[in-house]
């Protein structure tokens, strides 16, 4: 496979002289997986920003989906002032920007102006904490996501000016694996795919899935880190995309009452040196017994863990028994009940989480995969028999049922604030929180129809 067109900061550096490109954006991940940041001119940011770096509001990771300032938060609030991070960039994320040919994009760490190093309730921090924690043993992370989306006919001013109701989708009916279906989307497909793979992304393919207008497109594994950036330019670029043609998608887990979007998350560990640690060929099913720990500590924390996976009010409606979203916390050998699905073999041996839906942080989702698998490894916690036949009609443990459940378990684990840290436990119960409140004071468009008139 021919690699995507590399591009460096001496690229950038040389296109920004020819005028080729004229336009930076410096951006980080905030709570809700989004890019956070600014468009900076070509030659400001060579002149000013490469060096001296830049800064932003520390309430961006303070606020609820609608950018509301809202309390509870320790690191940023009325009482401190609302100061500001750094935006520590990462010259090695440097890309082209999907569907911007005068555009180029950095991504970025959160650290702290006084130099007290990276603040660590930001997503890539968090994540950064469970890399350099594998590192430590001698491991380091590949994974790679696949993310389900719904495509509208509707553009998203005429969505939002709706309320999200009475959308057309760009499939009529279950279009999974269907060649022709999913040529009905392909002219915005194509272009995600080959914008992707010009940012630096290897595109693997597209398919149609299974509810009205949904489809994925998968990319190939990386490095966990590196993944996690891919993924949340993609989900940007997805949508900026699609707005360019008219049309509207959406990473919901639960758009309506068919199937969700997922975001199933494939994992494994490698040797820092490049050697393979799940598989050994002498042992049952070629998996290695290091590979056997990881998957009991991610089963072990899969529930003191669920926020990072389902961080949404909406999230837990996806789980739905044969709906090919996971209920029970078992494991089986490519088994689409269980929440952990095994595949591959040798070199190519990874678990599969079938948790996470399509509005996942990713890089909170894998940071919570390998807290749990490296517990299970420094544990040596002794993984149960595989699940044979339908996880969904077993007595096994199942995930929590409401984000309320989820924050609870969250909130009062021990294992995971010794896992993750208090700082980070404590600011994302505090959002899980913001989102219940926030919830709980709405009125919905179902509980007007039911009882408008009829109660």
């Amino acid at each position: 496979m021919s690699a995507p067109p590399a591009f460096t900061l001496d690229h950038l550096r040389e296109e920004i002289e020819k005028g080729t490109i004229d336009t930076v954006v410096v951006a980080f991940t905030d709570m809700q997986g989004r890019l956070q940041g600014k468009r900076l001119h070509g030659h400001y940011f060579l002149d000013h920003v490469l060096e001296h770096g830049t800064e932003g509001c520390n309430y961006l990771l303070a606020v609820d989906v609608d950018m509301n300032t809202v309390d509870g938060y320790a690191i940023s609030s009325w009482e401190r002032g609302y100061g500001d991070m750094f935006f520590d960039l990462d010259l090695t994320t440097v890309r082209r920007t999907p569907g911007a040919e005068h555009s180029a994009t950095i991504q970025c760490d959160l650290t702290w102006l006084d130099g007290t190093g990276r603040v660590a309730q930001a997503p890539r921090s968090v994540l950064r904490a469970q890399v350099d924690r594998a590192a430590s043993l001698g491991l380091v992370g590949l994974c790679g996501t696949e993310l389900e989306f719904i495509v509208f006919e509707d553009s998203f001013d005429a969505a939002w000016d709706r309320g999200y109701t009475g959308m057309t989708p760009a499939n009529r009916y279950n279009v999974d694996y269907s060649i022709l279906g999913g040529d009905r989307v392909e002219p915005l497909l194509r272009e995600i795919r080959n914008e992707m793979y010009k940012a630096g992304v290897v595109v693997e393919g597209a398919k149609g899935e299974c509810n009205l207008g949904q489809h994925e497109i998968a990319f190939l594994y990386d490095e966990v880190l590196r993944t996690c950036d891919n993924h949340v330019v993609y989900r940007n670029a997805a949508k900026e995309l699609a707005a360019r043609q008219g049309k509207s998608l959406t990473f919901m887990a639960k758009f309506d009452e068919r199937e969700g979007s997922s975001c199933h998350i494939h994992l494994s560990l490698r040797g820092t040196d490049g050697s393979i640690s799940f598989a050994d060929a002498d042992r049952e099913h070629g998996h290695s017994e290091l590979f056997d720990h990881f998957i009991a500590g991610i089963l072990a924390t899969m529930r003191d863990l669920c926020y990072f996976y389902a961080p949404n009010i909406n999230s837990y409606k996806r789980f739905q028994p044969g709906s090919f979203a996971p209920t029970a916390i078992a494991w089986g050998r490519d088994n689409r009940t269980c929440a952990l699905r095994v595949v591959g073999h040798g070199s190519g041996l990874r678990v599969e989480n079938r948790v996470p839906g399509g509005d996942v942080n990713p890089y909170l989702a894998v940071a919570a995969m390998m807290a749990g698998g490296l517990h299970g490894i420094e544990q040596q916690l002794e993984l149960e028999p595989a699940f044979e036949g339908n996880a969904y009609r077993s007595d096994k443990e199942h995930v929590p049922t409401t984000l309320q459940q989820a924050r609870d378990l969250l909130d009062g684990s021990e294992l995971a604030r010794r896992l993750m840290g208090d700082d980070v436990v404590d600011h994302y119960v505090n959002a899980a929180d913001v989102e219940l409140a926030a919830f709980n004071a709405a009125v919905t468009d179902w509980e007007r129809r039911r009882g408008f008139e009829r109660l």
